[in-house]
């Protein structure tokens, strides 16, 4: 059990203000009398104080409080340009921001949870001891601010008023991650009061980029605190290791609903969606996805985009399960963005009225960004995360550099997305969750869309996630289990967070109609593991509709599945159906064949690898393992009846 507010609170430690009075100390130290103004409208004094430890820490030499106001967010914008954190594009808002080449990704490496003695985390994830922790940010950070400015925003993860919102304090001396800050959250200077009143809770982020040099990085550090709900961040630049609203936040929130929300909400590495079936009806889904597995590609698609990234869920009184967004923009990876496999983003990266931050992607001498899977033909030289670029450009290994670095992102607002549904996303009543789906990313395994038996067998889906390394982590290297996909980002060990899965999806709160679908997605099946030669993808980015389009139906009663040890499948006619009435494609019965014929070793091995790492583990849900046994039991009594490889017809 976690316990908050347990041993040395290190940012008052370091910072060395304990009460109002000392913080109001500080203020008339280090504030003009504008900021000072400004900040006498925050009356939760446990806020006050924790801003005034990190001037206190940091030392800076000037504070910006950062309001909702506009000339507040334009100010933040305009000096990240005159520091040369971000440089301005050709097209109109468009500005671009180069990290380090070796702050290219999360740095799990070093990542760590602070942790109380005796204090168990994931094993997934690396902790240090409170007072290593204390040690090492007294040192690191006690000064780091010097000849900087200090911002201070106030944000809400998620919609004002909304049940499962939280607030959130982010400090830096970036005005890049403050710009993008204004870009992806809610700013609520005016309402972190009441917000903070309501959800009993606010998060604290601080974070430094030091002197932003290369031979700084093996300083680098992102600390989370989770019994005082506090990230420390220095000498790194790329958003994921310093905008810790994001993932250093959700992570917070994971422990939230895992300790003290158990069977009331969940926080989840997952995009929202809407899609429109028969008759004009909504159906909502929650989707999780590694990064870099198509997660954004999956929320695209969708008639009433929410999000593509995060979401915070809660059983409403109704019974209904709902979810919001705790974002308001997108931080997404670009590679293989096109015009015809994601036409809303292309959109507002090539046509003006978008504003949009570009990070470690190819600049011409014109200023146009480039970035590999385009579609586009690159220009013949430019800059890019390596330094001035041209065709055939090697690393110092001899490895080719691509264009635009793997994990190049953009960020960007919702509203400039043509399918973004702004009054759903905005509602604090949430939408109400329909479908889950978990995908990963499988060369030969899985197939493209199945649905759970039962919540039990939903769970054991998204324990069971695999996926090949991807560009977001520093480091990643193969193929890498990936938990409900919400691994990297929860921070107590996996059979407390798995008990707090079975007991919310099965929950009694739910009404009859209200407990959503689960089923597992998988886009990534290869010609040349299906008994095929060539190397390719069985499926291209618009057939995700169509699994889609087949599970919103499914999930309505209106076309019925093919029952099989490990869930549903569809069946060739409704799928024919589909890809026809939806993306205009026809389906052959040859292609069905490949993609849902069940290569049973395959489906064990998997099975076995789960089982295996499971049971490794300490309070694994007894349940997980019944799950697996049920599933390798039927998989068995198939092989022995078809063969290792059964087609479809034979299901």
């Amino acid at each position: 059990m976690l316990e908050l507010s347990k041993g040395i609170d290190i940012l008052a430690e370091v910072g060395g203000v304990h009460t109002l009075a000392d913080a109001q100390k500080v203020f008339a130290v280090s504030l003009d009398v504008a900021e000072r103004s400004k900040l006498q409208a925050i009356h939760t004094e446990s806020a006050l104080i924790r801003i005034a430890n990190a001037i206190a820490m940091c030392g800076p030499s000037r504070v910006f409080i950062v309001t909702a106001s506009a000339p507040d967010v334009a100010a933040c914008r305009a000096m990240s340009l005159d520091g040369g954190e971000e440089c301005p594009l050709a097209m109109k808002d468009h500005t671009l921001h180069f990290d380090l080449p070796e702050d290219q990704g999360r740095m799990v490496d070093q990542t760590y949870y602070i942790a109380n003695e005796d204090e168990e985390v994931s094993v997934l994830a690396k902790k240090m001891a409170r007072p290593d922790a204390l040690a090492y940010i007294r040192d690191t950070m006690r000064g780091i601010m010097k000849g900087k400015t200090l911002f201070v925003g106030f944000y809400s993860r998620g919609p004002i008023g909304a049940q499962a919102s939280i607030p959130g304090l982010m400090i830096t001396s970036s005005a890049y991650v403050m710009h993008s800050a204004n870009i992806l959250y809610r700013c609520v200077f005016d309402r972190f009061d009441a917000e903070t009143k309501r959800a009993g809770v606010f998060f604290t982020n601080i974070h430094s980029q030091g002197t932003n040099r290369s031979e700084d990085i093996p300083k680098a550090r992102i600390f989370m605190d989770r019994s005082w709900f506090t990230t420390f961040s220095m000498y790194c630049t790329y958003a994921g290791n310093t905008l810790m609203l994001k993932k250093g936040n959700h992570r917070f929130a994971v422990d939230l609903c895992t300790y003290y929300r158990r069977e009331k909400e969940l926080s989840e590495h997952m995009f929202i969606t809407g899609m429109t079936g028969p008759g004009g009806r909504k159906t909502f889904f929650a989707g999780a996805a590694p990064s870099g597995c198509g997660k954004t590609t999956t929320a695209m698609v969708g008639t009433d985009y929410v999000g593509d990234d995060l979401s915070q869920m809660w059983i409403a009184p109704d019974g209904t399960l709902r979810a919001v967004n705790p974002e308001i923009g997108i931080f997404g990876i670009v590679e293989d963005l096109n015009k015809e496999g994601d036409p809303f983003l292309y959109r507002c990266l090539r046509e003006e009225g978008t504003e949009v931050i570009w990070s470690n992607v190819l600049v011409d001498e014109r200023s146009v960004p480039y970035w590999t899977g385009s579609g586009e033909t690159p220009p013949a030289k430019g800059k890019n995360f390596q330094g001035d670029w041209w065709p055939g450009k090697t690393d110092k290994n001899g490895k080719p550099v691509p264009i635009s670095n793997p994990n190049a992102r953009i960020t960007l607002s919702n509203m400039a997305i043509a399918n973004f549904n702004a009054k759903v996303a905005n509602d604090p009543a949430g939408v109400p969750i329909s479908v889950i789906t978990y995908s990963g990313r499988d060369s030969d395994t899985m197939p493209p869309v199945w649905v759970a038996k039962s919540p039990d067998h939903g769970v054991a889906i998204g324990a069971s996630i695999l996926s090949a390394a991807t560009a977001t982590e520093v480091g990643a290297k193969g193929v890498n289990r990936q938990p409900w996909a919400n691994s990297p980002f929860i921070p107590c060990p996996l059979g407390d967070y798995m008990e707090a899965q079975f007991l919310f999806f099965n929950s009694k709160k739910f009404s009859k109609e209200g407990r959503p679908l689960i089923a597992g997605l998988n886009y990534f099946l290869l010609d040349c593991e299906r008994g095929g030669d060539m190397k390719k993808l069985l499926g291209e980015k618009k057939d995700v509709r169509a699994w889609l389009s087949w599970l919103e139906r499914y999930a309505h009663g209106e076309v019925g599945g093919v029952e099989t040890p490990i869930g549903f499948i569809p069946r060739y006619e409704d799928l024919r159906k589909i890809f026809e009435g939806t993306i205009d494609k026809p389906y052959p019965k040859s292609l069905y064949d490949k993609q849902f014929s069940f290569y049973v070793d395959n489906i064990l091995q998997r099975i076995q690898l789960q089982e295996d790492a499971y049971r490794k583990e300490k309070k694994m849900p007894p349940r997980i393992f019944e799950v697996y046994a049920e599933q390798r039991q039927g998989l068995l009594a198939l092989k022995e009846k078809h063969g290792a490889i059964v087609p479809p017809d034979k299901l």
